[in-house]
């Protein structure tokens, strides 16, 4: 028994070395290959033109600046530092070390690269699980990083397990470390190639949390909803989306401004989905809010993806268009149709062209999705008297749409003229006050 706890003693300790073995080497080819290049340089300058320049630059300098090292083996020296103390050293030192590796991984492409393979990010990773908000915050920020411009070091977080290490409540971080976290998710669901574990990781709850949070800033909820866009683009990952509320949180954010064309983006990625489609079909303000943002003429894009939606919702779905029209949807689409933009327009009137006849209209192919031949009389239906009375209630709707557009029209061609003639005026003015004499 003894004997056995000796030999795994002896090994653990022979493990230990051999790490510590390989890091010095690494760190000894490093150096010198650096003192090779730098040496090589310098050998390539004349000797002549070599020496008065070095004699120049000795003059010049004070004692104190010239007696110290180089730039790059201070550089070489902090390196070896730094890794050495993210590897054997204590709580606060990793810390620190973190710190330091966040500043050098700033630098160039070649640094990130040398940090994953000196293995830094396992260490970084094994830190953001850590309970102190310190430790914590400088693993997250040296992450974001090292994560920049390259595809291997993304890939090595994500085999390190970093997408389970997330909080699990966001409540407790602060505003910084929240929107790191968010900032470092959105640099890793950029991946293309490689599959994020997104249903059995916590980055939908902390993604859902952080949204929903009255206390997320708006910044940080953008990105948020870039990494839920990046995630909706792999058709595997629909059912993780909606089954941890997706879409009900993009519904509640669409309504605000500032991220309504992000969250209308992702649900245009979703509707096209049976799940994403069934969960919005089940919500009963979606007509009403989609309804809503057709009348944004500030913001054109809102206006196309929210007619999009609407126009997947509708195909087939006479229950579904019923919702619409209850929701006061045709005297929207006549304005659009005549005021909005080329690509909405086009979307408006096929609605329309849905909700003019619900017994003869055939849905035939459109600017949506498109879900195969469908034979007459399945397409939409509805019962005769429905149809007639839905007949009456449009020729009243269209008459007082019309009415309106052209009270609008009319009201914008006299603001027109009225600033068209002041224009005139001044202009009258300006060139007959340059004419007299003085």
């Amino acid at each position: 028994m003894s004997s056995s706890r000796t030999q795994s003693s002896s090994s653990s300790v022979w493990q230990l070395q051999y790490m510590k073995l390989n890091f010095f080497t690494k760190i000894r080819c490093l150096l010198k290959s650096k003192a090779s290049f730098r040496k090589s340089n310098l050998q390539a300058l004349p000797e002549k033109s070599r020496t008065y320049q070095d004699f120049e630059k000795v003059a010049a300098l004070p004692e104190e600046i010239v007696s110290k090292p180089p730039e790059d083996e201070n550089e070489e020296v902090v390196l070896q530092k730094t890794v050495k103390k993210i590897h054997f050293g204590s709580w606060e030192e990793k810390e620190k070390a973190a710190i330091e590796i966040e500043k050098l991984a700033r630098e160039d492409k070649k640094t990130r690269k040398l940090m994953a393979e000196l293995g830094v990010i396992q260490i970084l990773v094994s830190m953001v699980a850590s309970d102190v908000s310190g430790h914590q915050k400088a693993a997250v920020n040296a992450l974001i990083q090292l994560s920049h411009g390259t595809y291997t070091n993304k890939a090595l977080m994500v085999n390190a397990d970093i997408c389970s290490k997330l909080p699990k409540n966001v409540e407790v971080l602060d505003q910084s470390t929240r929107h790191a976290f968010a900032e470092l998710l959105l640099s890793l669901s950029s991946l293309t190639n490689t599959q994020l574990p997104v249903a059995s990781s916590q980055i939908l709850p902390f993604l859902m949390d952080t949204m929903n949070s009255d206390s997320t800033d708006m910044k940080t909820k953008e990105i948020c909803l870039a990494t839920i866009s990046n995630l909706c683009l792999v058709l595997e990952n629909a059912g993780p989306l909606v089954l941890n509320g997706a879409v009900e949180t993009l519904l509640s954010l669409m309504s605000t401004k500032d991220l309504s064309e992000k969250a209308l983006a992702s649900l245009g990625k979703l509707v096209v989905t049976q799940m994403g489609k069934k969960a919005m079909e089940d919500c009963l303000l979606v007509s009403k809010g989609l309804i809503e943002i057709l009348t944004w003429e500030d913001i054109p894009k809102c206006q196309e993806y929210a007619a999009y939606i609407l126009m997947v919702l509708a195909h087939q779905s006479w229950s579904q268009r019923e919702k619409m029209a209850k929701a006061g949807i045709v005297p929207v689409l006549l304005e659009v149709s005549l005021l909005g933009s080329p690509l909405v327009q086009k979307r408006a009137v096929k609605l329309l062209q849905w909700f003019k006849d619900e017994r003869n209209v055939r849905m035939g192919p459109h600017s949506g999705p498109q879900t195969g031949w469908v034979s007459p009389g399945m397409g939409s239906p509805m019962s005769p008297r429905s149809g007639e009375e839905g007949r009456k209630m449009m020729k009243n709707l269209v008459k007082q749409s019309l009415y309106k557009n052209m009270e609008m029209i009319t009201r914008r061609g006299n603001l027109d003229m009225e600033s068209e003639s002041c224009r005139l005026k001044s202009l009258i003015i300006s060139t007959s006050s340059k004419s007299l004499t003085y």
